[in-house]
């Protein structure tokens, strides 16, 4: 196949000996409440290059423990021990930290623990050394609302524990990269997304389709931990002690009041999405789809909700909480299969123009 096509390429061993590479992508979403992993092949099926045994899991808990040698556990939640959580929100005040040995570990290196620990749970390898040979592509993603010193701690991170060639990529933009590998070709415009996760709801305005600019997001990414999972357990919570007061024993919420609990609560999540369209100077009307994603989006209210109160064709991954990784995993593929080199971009606008490339070939 030609070298440049984009879909195969021919890496020399020696003066005569060329073999053909298939590009592979490994995304990485690490929230708060769960840290989701997704793969992409140019061909399905395909496995990561060297892994051998049984598939790994898509999914953990966002939790690390480390045993007497050092050695990071990712997921697991121990009867005794300590076990570190809610680190992933690196703009989160009083981020937890750790000291393992020797080492004191902020919460970018907390994070960038988990996902090599992940990603060598999926690869059967160490992201370092072998990994160098060049046929995966690997992308983690972060907030859109990160503040550059906050990237830049999270890509010291990442580069400390091997991770020097993933491509950083926002949350909403690996959205969109999946929105349009899926949905694709998109006609030039707006998309919304909407993430309700299990810790808040993140509202950011995109450019999508060919001409997109290097940098895609409009106005300014919000964010809102009164929405979301945990936000919608407290309120679950809240009723049920309201009904226990009223009729002095305690009931259980039925599947219709714990819906209309859902109507409410997204209904109210709207004055952000209204916030985001006053700073962009734009409206509803403007805007062509509303892309939905997040753990916290699987009950159907949640889309109905939307559809039904902004108007605008709502977007829905069959599993929206692995919507993330799955764009990101589609980004890591795209950005190898454009440079086999593996050297990721020295800047987040010298990416932007890569995948914007990329997507509209």
């Amino acid at each position: 196949m030609n070298p440049g096509s984009g879909q195969s390429r021919w890496r020399k061993y020696g003066p005569s000996i060329e073999v053909d590479v298939m590009a592979f992508g490994v995304g990485l979403s690490i929230g708060t409440v769960n840290t989701v992993c997704a793969t992409a092949a140019e061909k399905p099926g395909k496995h990561p290059p060297g892994r051998k045994g049984a598939a790994p899991p898509t999914t953990w808990r966002t939790t690390l423990t480390f045993d007497s040698s050092g050695t990071a556990r990712v997921g697991r939640i121990p009867r005794h021990g300590r076990v570190i959580t809610d680190f992933a929100d690196l703009s989160q005040r009083g981020a937890p930290a750790a000291r393992v040995g020797h080492r004191a570990l902020s919460a970018a290196d907390l994070v960038a623990t988990v996902a090599c620990s992940v990603i060598e749970e999926v690869l059967g390898k160490a992201p370092a050394g072998p990994l160098d040979s060049g046929d995966t592509g690997i992308a983690v993603t972060h907030p859109a609302g990160y503040s550059e010193n906050l990237v830049t701690d999270l890509r010291t991170a990442l580069d400390s524990v091997g991770l020097s060639r993933a491509i950083l990529v926002a949350e909403p933009i690996a959205a969109a990269t999946w929105l349009q590998a899926e949905r694709g070709p998109l006609t030039p415009g707006l998309a919304l997304v909407y993430d309700l996760g299990g810790s808040g709801l993140n509202i950011t305005l995109v450019r999508v389709g060919a001409g997109a600019p290097d940098n895609p997001i409009v106005g300014q990414p919000l964010c809102s931990r009164e929405y979301g999972g945990r936000a919608f357990g407290a309120l679950v919570a809240k009723d049920m002690r309201r009904g226990a007061s009223s009729a002095t024993v305690s009931r259980a919420l039925s599947d219709a009041d714990t819906g209309e609990l859902r109507i409410e609560h997204v209904g109210r999540s709207l004055e952000l999405v209204y916030k985001c369209l006053r700073i962009a100077d734009v409206t509803m009307a403007d805007v062509d789809r509303v892309l939905v994603v997040g753990g916290a989006a699987r009950p159907p209210e949640v889309a109905q909700v939307l559809s039904e109160r902004l108007a605008r064709p709502v977007v829905v991954a069959p599993d929206p909480e692995r919507t993330i990784a799955d764009g990101a995993a589609i980004v890591a593929r795209r950005a190898l299969a454009q440079d086999p080199s593996g050297h990721r971009p020295h800047t987040l606008a010298g990416f932007f123009r890569r995948v914007t490339r990329v997507a509209a070939l």
